[in-house]
């Protein structure tokens, strides 16, 4: 049987210079239970994230949060030093207190701080893609995304991302810097997000959809996608994230998982091409 490689989902350029696999892997799952502290199984953790090069994934999500630190460190240690084609985005902007807990903080100072400590943590010269996990209603948004703006000057970041915001927000953050990235819950079953991932597509910006397998009921053994799986010898987890990839050509699904066999089954997603009827089938089942 042939391996399917994650490059068959296609490519995108962030910022149109960096181009990535489009269907990528995420990595907070591979932390503790809220994600908090290590891994149950570090040594799988570490599987995980070879096999996913493996096969063909480019693109690693992460955050200063995860763990905390634990996924940046996890990353650096699997595949330091990091093929030329390995682009890792990375966030800060949320901190922890404790399992599960999760509190904005966008002051400048602590922004910074975060950077050069994911750049350690993570063993690179220059994050690829910083994002700022939370806009902080407490401080100017102009501070926070003039001090990643500032960060990219400096040549400590390439690209500038922003996490769960709204097509205001882009554009009031664009005063300030060049948004190349999105990343809001966004799935089969959660489309809250469609203004923002219409945006996008129509300015070239990266959709990063995460929790992109939040299909809940609709995976249920008799439930919609569970009925439609058998019919297209798929799994559920595969449709969705077939579904994602036919929706937007600027949307790169980030599943995470802590499983090499649950990693496998996702890739393979990748070899599925939905027909506009199939596409819309599953998009009705919601």
């Amino acid at each position: 049987m042939t391996t399917v490689s994650a490059a068959l989902s296609g490519t995108f350029s962030i910022g149109g210079t960096t181009p990535v696999v489009r269907l990528g892997y995420g990595t907070m799952q591979l932390t503790g239970e809220g994600v908090w502290g290590d891994p149950q199984d570090p040594d799988e953790a570490i599987r995980v994230l070879q096999r996913a090069v493996e096969r063909g994934v480019t693109f690693f999500d992460t955050a200063d949060s995860y763990g905390p630190v634990v996924a940046e460190q996890l990353l650096k240690k699997a595949l330091h030093p990091y093929g030329d084609d390995i682009v890792i985005a990375t966030k800060a902007g949320l901190t922890r207190s404790g399992p599960g807990e999760w509190r904005p903080v966008g002051r400048p100072e602590y922004l910074r701080q975060q950077a050069e400590l994911s750049l350690r943590n993570l063993g690179l010269e220059q994050i690829p893609l910083f994002q700022l996990h939370r806009i902080d209603p407490q401080v100017p948004l102009a501070d926070q995304v003039g001090e990643l703006a500032l960060l990219q000057q400096e040549g400590k970041i390439k690209h500038i991302g922003l996490s769960e915001v709204g097509v205001n927000d882009v554009k009031a953050a664009g005063e300030f810097a060049t948004i190349d990235s999105v990343q809001n819950l966004y799935s089969l079953a959660h489309r809250d997000a469609e203004e923002l991932l219409h945006y996008a597509q129509q300015n070239s910006i990266a959709f990063i959809p995460w929790f992109p397998l939040a299909t809940g009921r609709l995976a249920a053994e008799g439930g919609p996608l569970d009925t439609l799986a058998s019919k297209y010898h798929a799994t559920p987890s595969q449709l969705a994230l077939a579904w994602l990839l036919r929706r937007s050509p600027v949307v790169l699904p980030i599943p995470g998982t802590s499983s090499v066999a649950h990693l496998n089954d996702n890739i393979d997603a990748a070899a599925l091409s939905l027909t506009d009827e199939e596409f819309a089938e599953l998009e009705a089942a919601v």
